[in-house]
């Protein structure tokens, strides 16, 4: 699941210098580690609604921490699915 999040965020942002090695799955994904700011976040969650059927709520805290880098990402959405 973590190589599909990681290609989502290349896909889905058009980070064409960057490949999914390139992305560490527990480095943050915003300001830090990947850097990705709000609109980013916007258009992976997007994203992820429409890869996985996913809802995200925006701007909750709880949200925050599961943008909070790959691993966490990649254990939401699953626990998402499997519901």
């Amino acid at each position: 699941m973590d190589q599909d999040i990681k290609e989502l965020i290349i896909s889905s942002l058009a980070l064409e210098d960057i490949t999914p090695d390139d992305i560490d799955a527990e480095a943050p994904l915003f300001v830090k580690g990947l850097g990705l700011d709000s609109i980013d976040a916007l258009e992976l969650g997007l994203a992820l609604q429409k890869r996985y059927g996913v809802s995200v709520s925006s701007d909750s805290e709880e949200t925050r921490r599961h943008f909070g880098s790959v691993k966490a990402l990649a254990a939401f959405v699953t626990a998402q699915r499997t519901r």
